[in-house]
């Protein structure tokens, strides 16, 4: 496991600069695309396909708030995002009234959410735990925050991802040239915070949740965890 993060970066929640402002909205661009919300699409069935109608949904670092927005589409839940980015909950509630749907976009620090024990039945948290500084007290916190029988899903990149991995990401994408060669290092620079398999699977094993399943696909890890009834 990596050694532990700075005082100073314990402190603010986040690992290295703060999504605000400019770059917020640059990759609000970026990830705005018609193939990626197509996807985002596709992911709200099914990752959502075993809930019950009614249920509570959080999604953990929404940034622009694009899969919460798809998950609140279907019709059939209550979304809730928790954002540390003022930008990013401002650009995600002005997307939540243009598509004219309901989500509770709010600025929070995942390390200490601001919901009672037991409020939601399915956690989703998407490309952002990497940057994390208090991984461990996250999980705790999506714990507490679940209810009994309730899962949690984290998809980030996977540390044992190479470059070939992560050019194919990016064609996928469907972004200009110079967008997909800034996010070609973007990415790159992201994988060195990254988690492996198993430094995911230890992390899991000494949180709250006592273990988790792990897969792998692309440049990314895919990790299920459960509390039980």
């Amino acid at each position: 496991m990596r050694a532990q993060a700075t005082a100073g970066s314990a402190e603010k929640g986040y690992i290295g600069m703060p999504m605000e402002g400019a770059v917020a909205r640059w990759y609000a661009r970026i990830r705005g695309s018609s193939s990626q919300i197509t996807d985002w699409k596709r992911q709200a069935v099914q990752l959502t396909a075993g809930l019950p109608d009614g249920a509570d949904i959080l999604e953990v670092a929404p940034g622009p708030g694009y899969f919460s927005i798809e998950m609140a589409r279907l019709g059939r839940f209550h979304v809730t995002g928790l954002d540390i980015s003022h930008t990013f909950v401002e650009i995600a509630r002005e997307n939540a009234r243009r598509a004219g749907l309901r989500v509770d976009f709010r600025e929070g620090d995942a390390s200490s959410l601001p919901f009672a024990d037991g409020s939601f039945d399915f956690i989703i948290c998407q490309a952002a735990f990497k940057n994390f500084s208090r991984p461990g007290k996250v999980l705790d916190e999506m714990y507490r925050v679940l209810r009994p029988g309730g899962t949690a899903l984290i998809q980030d990149m996977n540390r044992d991802t190479n470059s070939v991995d992560i050019s194919q990401e990016v064609q996928r994408m469907e972004i200009g040239p110079l967008n997909a060669f800034m996010t070609r290092r973007s990415l790159g620079m992201l994988r060195r915070r990254a988690y492996s398999v198993k430094q995911f699977g230890r992390l899991a094993k000494e949180s709250a949740f006592g273990g988790a399943g792990i897969e792998t696909s692309g440049i990314g890890l895919e990790v299920h965890l459960s509390k039980e009834n």
